[in-house]
């Protein structure tokens, strides 16, 4: 087992414009289960092959340990890899798959079966052990291929979206497997994926990446919390968090169409000349509460209703606001989703930034609620904001404002 340091890593390709990875700057505690996350491109795989020795570091340094691997060969790392499509033997049994490298490095025959079969317990394989993998089932291939990882004993676990070949029943299983394997054996882990529900639900804490710059690091609760800039808030959280663009009045009233939000004294201060009198507001649907008829209203926020989603334990009800309209341009949701410690200061608009989030959208505001809450589509209802629910970033660089 062993601490995992990127040190002001990047990675440029031959011929490439700009930097894949830049400036990447990270600690990872011994035994501790990071997870990777971001949108497709934004350099997440390139990350974990560069500390697996598959990519060739540009600048910075990798250090596994107290060790510099930056120039290492892959093998000489004291590395394991789970890849997405298993990469198993055919022809070989699944023991004869999981001991394969124990076989190469020279390891007795006795002491490969010890590990074989004690790896194979841990992950409820024995039965399986005599049969080929084309006998079994998706979860039970990753399975087998955890546990050749497992049997090299390796400093590091490197997982490169291994359950994205799994359907979604299955996925929650293994998901769930494979977190409580990690807490078990207590083996640093690298997790990439695009799932941010994958990573708020695995990960002892979250790096988020966009166009190769790292936004946010953090425990997952921090993440959702208190995300760092527009982008953090809209990637983070399944439904994810609604935004929009408000204009500010000079009594401190954002306006977006008929919603009408009281900003704090402290937002206020801190608005600069380049917001040009907007902020963005974020709240997440279980911070919407439906105001009751005859209730006051005075900071009520109409919605039109459209559709309604039931869950069974929640209800999502999806509408338009009165007049307006929510959504941040270039803050990527769709693909959804501590310490900053990038060496850059990303900023809206520029190459490693958040995105443009200066114009709005049409995205339908989403509220949680209570099952069979709401079930008459096209009329009108009217929410607040919870008390704590509301997120203010700026509208220039997208950073996070005091609320």
């Amino acid at each position: 087992m062993a601490s995992v340091s990127f040190r002001s890593v990047s990675l440029t390709y031959p011929g490439a414009a700009a930097p894949t990875v830049e400036d990447f700057n990270l600690e990872i505690a011994d035994g501790e289960f990071l997870v990777l996350v971001g949108p497709s491109g934004c350099g997440k795989s390139t990350t974990l092959r560069m500390l697996a020795g598959l990519e060739e570091v540009s600048a910075g340094s990798i250090h596994i340990g107290d060790k510099d691997v930056t120039h290492l060969q892959p093998r000489e790392r004291d590395i394991a890899m789970v890849f997405q499509n298993y990469a198993l033997y055919p022809h070989m049994s699944v023991r004869d798959n999981m001991g394969f490298a124990l076989k190469l490095a020279g390891m007795s025959k006795e002491e490969i079966n010890q590990r074989v079969e004690e790896a194979a317990q841990t992950l409820g394989l024995r039965e399986f052990l005599d049969r080929k993998p084309k006998a079994l089932s998706g979860g039970q291939r990753q399975r087998v291929a955890m546990g050749r990882a497992i049997v090299r004993n390796p400093q590091v676990f490197l997982m490169d979206e291994p359950l994205s070949n799994l359907d979604a029943k299955l996925r929650v299983q293994t998901r769930t497997q494979i977190a409580a394997l990690q807490r078990k054996l207590g083996v640093t882990t690298v997790y990439v994926t695009h799932d941010q529900t994958e990573a708020l639900t695995m990960g002892d804490r979250i790096a988020v990446l966009k166009d190769g710059y790292l936004q946010q690091v953090g425990t997952p609760r921090e993440l959702y919390d208190r995300p760092n800039n527009v982008f953090v808030a809209g990637f983070i959280g399944s439904p994810a968090m609604n935004l929009g663009t408000f204009s500010v009045d000079e009594q401190g009233v954002a306006h977006n169409g008929q919603a009408r939000v009281r900003l704090s004294q402290e937002t206020l201060d801190a608005l600069v000349v380049e917001d040009r009198a907007q902020v963005v507001l974020g709240v997440r649907p279980e911070a919407l509460e439906i105001v009751p008829e005859g209730a006051p209203t005075e900071w009520a926020i109409p919605l039109h209703l459209d559709f309604v989603e039931e869950l069974g334990s929640d209800s999502y009800l999806y509408g338009r606001v009165e007049g307006g309209s929510m959504g941040v341009a270039g803050d990527n949701r769709a693909e959804g989703g501590g310490e900053a410690t990038s060496g850059t200061e990303p900023t809206a608009g520029a190459s490693g930034g958040i995105g443009s989030i200066g114009g709005v959208s049409d995205t339908p505001m989403v509220v949680r609620a209570q099952p069979h809450a709401v079930t008459q589509t096209g009329s009108v209802i009217r929410v607040a904001i919870s008390p704590g629910g509301l997120h203010v970033f700026s509208a220039s660089t997208g950073k996070r404002l005091p609320s």
